[in-house]
């Protein structure tokens, strides 16, 4: 009876299939959109760290460039903002700044090192994901999602800059394609393969542990057929049974033991480094472990921001919608894994929810991009089959879809591109100019290192609490207390950008004591540079 119901759930995809282009013009295909989707990411590739992520890249940069000035302690990540202090800080397993540090070695130091990683994963992810979506979904749906993926703009963007998120997601990506080719053929070299893969996306970035969500799907999903079908064993179980018997004895326990050793591999290099990053943290000032305090629920408001962004900005409408559509109209190839990505998009949304507070970064909701592509690849081919005696039309929509995909996507990712952090490193680069190698800067930069980066020189953002950057002052005095805390700690310099310049305004006693304690040295209209006064012990 369950043959029968597959028979027939598939029977009219095998009828399309049969008619289907060659599997060459598929890979033809994959190859143009993985051409255009590389070439959109290298569009600016040296572009100095000022775009709209521009923070978050210039800490991956400092410690990069630590690493190749302060010896290659890959332990020990550092970044510029901690004033006298070394400034350890706990991250994530820092394989990106560390290959970017040994390449300064050779060519020097340049943005488009540390960006070309990112370009690179990608690519690299590509293959996997169409491969994914076509065991899934079939071919069109496999393609249509491949399209999506490639040219989604937060995507796009993420894709091009020097941050661990896209690198993580494509090797989650690798390992789930990995895992599922391992549940359908039992080899057990697929079956490390993926472990690994998992395991090196998590130790790049911890969020992605929502892959396991897919990944318990398939193993839930082999075990059900299994035993309704009443046919023996999972066929990966002989072979990781071989290997990890003395482990696991009992072939009847297969299912479990298979959770377990995979579990094992793609989760104990983690627990052990971020064990690690945490002591890290705790021993050296300012105490920073990156990433902590996003877990935190917050208030519906919040939640609905999130959602009209991704939908709109991160996504596009187009593809939302699709993806809306496709939720409900997908047809899977093999009824088994028809849910595969039911589960994974149930796991982001509760990510999103209980890591509230972290979701404030654009970036955390990547993992939406390929759940969204596959559900509207799988709504682009269902459409497709209801249509498929019109050839113009299906060309006809495709070319308008496609189209407006296109364009909105390069209307929303245009404005990440801007240098919204421009007036950072050209102060930056002037402190560079007029600093000793030894001054410590004072910024009230809002929070953003990008000038300690391109100044290469230590300090502290303004005002700071335990080197954290803590806001804008309540009034003059509370100004006053920690510029003099800081002066006291060795502070030679303190800066103002077009950002807080209205600081000398608002704090009049705060000015008037700048005036009396410093010297300004360069005024532009994007920065301000004082010089300060030496205390007396």
């Amino acid at each position: 009876m369950r043959t029968t119901e597959r028979n027939d759930g598939v029977g009219a995809l095998r009828r399309q299939h049969a008619a289907a282009p060659h599997p060459c013009h598929d890979a033809k295909l994959v190859i143009v959109i993985c051409i255009l989707a590389v070439a959109a990411r290298l569009i600016s590739i040296n572009q100095p760290y000022t775009d709209h992520w521009s923070w978050r890249q210039s800490d991956v940069a400092a410690i990069a460039r630590n690493f190749s000035e302060q010896g290659f302690r890959f332990a020990y990540p550092q970044i510029d903002w901690a004033g006298d202090a070394t400034g350890y800080v706990g991250t994530e397993f820092p394989i990106l700044p560390f290959i970017a540090a040994i390449c300064y070695k050779s060519t020097g130091i340049h943005e488009w090192i540390g960006r070309t990683q990112a370009v690179i994963f990608f690519a690299i992810s590509l293959p996997f994901f169409f491969l994914l979506v076509h065991e899934i979904f079939g071919r069109a749906a496999a393609l249509w999602a491949t399209f999506f993926f490639s040219f989604a703009p937060v995507n796009v963007f993420a894709g091009r800059s020097f941050m661990p998120d896209v690198p993580s997601l494509s090797l989650a990506i690798i390992g789930l394609y990995l895992f599922l080719r391992c549940v359908n053929h039992g080899r057990l070299l697929l079956f490390f393969l993926a472990a690994s893969a998992v395991s090196l996306s998590l130790l790049i970035k911890i969020t992605s542990i929502i892959i396991f969500a897919p990944v318990l799907y398939l193993v839930v999903a082999a075990v059900y057929d299994r035993r309704n079908s009443r046919k023996g064993d999972l066929r990966i179980a002989p072979a990781v049974l071989e290997t990890a018997a003395p482990c696991f004895p009992g072939a009847d326990r297969a299912p479990l033991q298979i959770v377990v050793l995979f579990l094992a591999i793609a989760l104990l290099p983690s627990v052990a480094w971020y064990w690690h990053a945490h002591r890290v943290a705790e021993r050296f000032y300012p105490h920073h472990f990156f990433g902590a305090g996003g877990i935190r629920i917050e208030n519906l408001s919040w939640y609905w921001d999130i959602a009209r962004q991704t939908a709109t900005s991160s996504l596009t409408p187009i593809l939302s919608i699709m993806a809306v559509v496709g939720l409900f109209v997908a047809q899977s190839r093999d009824r088994r894994y028809r849910r595969l990505f039911h589960w994974w998009l149930a796991a982001m949304i509760l990510f999103v929810i209980v890591v509230g507070y972290g979701n404030r970064h654009r970036w955390y909701q990547l993992p939406l991009v390929p759940i969204t592509a596959a559900f509207a690849g799988a709504a682009c081919a269902f459409i497709g089959s209801k249509i498929a005696s019109s050839r113009v039309a299906i060309v006809t929509l495709s070319i308008s879809l496609a189209g407006s995909f296109l364009l909105l996507a390069y209307v929303f990712v245009r404005p990440l591109y801007e240098p919204s952090a421009a007036q950072l490193r050209d102060a930056g680069l002037e402190l560079n100019r007029i600093a000793a190698p030894d001054a410590l800067i004072v910024a009230a930069d809002t929070g953003d290192p990008t000038i300690f980066y391109y100044a290469e020189r230590k300090g502290w953002h303004f005002q700071e609490k335990d080197a954290i950057y803590a806001g804008n002052p309540s009034d003059s005095q509370e100004a006053i207390a920690d510029l003099e805390q800081l002066r006291h700690r060795g502070a030679t310099h303190l800066l103002f950008t077009t950002n807080t310049f209205w600081w000398l305004d608002y704090y009049p006693e705060f000015a008037q004591h700048l005036a009396e304690n410093a010297k300004l040295m360069e005024a532009t209209p994007e920065f301000k540079v004082y010089k300060l006064s030496s205390t007396v012990e």
